[in-house]
């Protein structure tokens, strides 16, 4: 499910709070959508996740809340609250949560 794009100009969000978890689904939630990269929220509930693929652009995962195991080229990566790590541009990359899951992914474009 993909809620609703959010203007966050010149207003303080709580950015766990901006996305909810359903069961047994990913829900995204757009933040900033520009040609020169995208911000987008999600919420994994437990045992959901994104398959293995590459992107052509480094992506940044934030975890806002729970825990994940994030796979990049084979390498798995442990990830709770707080944490951060940067996929690679076309290294293949996936993501399965551990417990339900939040996360900011933000996607540089190179130009």
């Amino acid at each position: 499910m993909v809620e609703k794009s959010v203007d966050m100009k010149g207003k303080a969000v709580k950015l766990k709070e901006l996305v909810e978890y359903q069961k047994g689904s990913v829900v995204s939630r757009t933040m900033m959508d520009k040609n020169t990269g995208t911000v987008t929220l999600f919420a994994f509930d437990e045992g959901e996740g994104l398959s293995e693929h590459a992107a052509p652009y480094d992506a940044m995962v934030v975890d806002l809340d729970g825990e994940v195991d994030v796979k990049i080229a084979g390498v798995s990566n442990h990830l709770k609250e707080g944490d951060v790590i940067i996929m690679p541009a076309n290294k293949t990359h996936a993501l399965k949560a551990l417990t339900r899951f939040k996360m900011m992914l933000v996607m540089i474009k190179a130009t």
